[in-house]
């Protein structure tokens, strides 16, 4: 008997807490470069009484992406998307992290919005970091979301000699994640599809954890000290926020970005954490 398939990819702790909160009854499809690791979380959804397929996936591929979603249309129409997967300042170059989540998440939603059934949602995870960054032109915003894919890369201010460090890479490309969604839920629109993003900020997670421990671990650790929440969030807090979005309850609901991040962008603005305080920290200087 056919199912509703979901697409999820990025076998990581968020993306398994929203698999967990929304998965019933679907057919899961797992997708992450490292197969061992969507073995790994697939299993645990298996054992918990999920029906999980992992897949060997590459977003930074588009005929990775493409090879997902024909595994997914095996078992019924693909109905929902929860994409999680990409890289952090710490773990990549300046190109990889370009390649991979601004490049692969743009791909993704593009080649997803073909197949889509009607009534289907998607959800993709940004970050909080694209709301810390300078401010982009209106041109540049816009390219961001309406460049076709295969030329996103050869845009003048996305080149790595006017990137700075890795920060930086990782900051535009999740401005982008966010530009981008608002761009393609015009388009998963005429398929009566839904899409929206959601941008955490300190997730306790492995990737989290690699950022505590690497250059900016200090940065990270004041911000949710300092933060209105005063502590990091869980992924089951980042599924909460997902489970509605992604549910009949939001059927008015396209195109848009839920900060999730304790008050942490607030006070980087309006609070103890604003650069130019003693309480705050100059991002990715230290």
């Amino acid at each position: 008997m056919a199912k509703e398939v979901m697409l999820v990819t990025g076998a990581g702790q968020i993306s398994m807490a929203i698999a967990r909160r929304i998965g019933y009854g679907k057919k899961i499809i797992l997708g992450d470069k490292n197969l061992n690791n969507a073995k790994a979380i697939a299993e645990i959804l298996v054992n918990a009484g999920f029906d999980v397929e992992a897949f060997e996936m590459d977003l930074s591929s588009r005929a990775s992406i493409q090879a997902m979603i024909a595994e997914g249309k095996k078992y019924g129409d693909i109905k929902y998307l929860v994409n999680g997967a990409g890289l952090s300042p710490s773990q990549a170059s300046k190109e990889a992290i370009l390649k991979v989540d601004l490049y692969g998440t743009a791909v993704l939603l593009e080649e997803v919005r073909k197949v889509i059934a009607a009534g289907g949602a998607g959800v993709t995870i940004s970050s909080q970091s694209g709301w810390r960054m300078p401010q982009l032109t209106p041109e540049q915003d816009r390219a961001l979301a309406t460049t076709p894919t295969e030329e996103l890369l050869k845009l003048d201010f996305l080149q790595a000699d006017k990137i700075e460090n890795t920060l930086q890479a990782y900051q535009l490309a999740k401005r982008c994640n966010e530009k981008r969604v608002m761009y393609e839920a015009v388009e998963w629109g005429k398929k009566g599809a839904r899409i929206n993003d959601i941008a955490p900020g300190i997730i306790v997670t492995p990737l989290a954890i690699d950022e505590f421990n690497g250059i900016r671990g200090d940065f990270y650790k004041n911000m949710f000290a300092k933060s209105p929440a005063g502590r990091p969030g869980t992924a089951d807090e980042v599924a909460d926020v997902a489970e509605l979005i992604m549910s009949e309850r939001a059927q008015f609901i396209t195109g848009s970005t839920f900060l999730i991040d304790g008050g942490a962008t607030a006070s980087y603005y309006y609070g103890p954490l604003q650069p130019g305080l003693e309480t705050g920290m100059a991002e990715g200087k230290q």
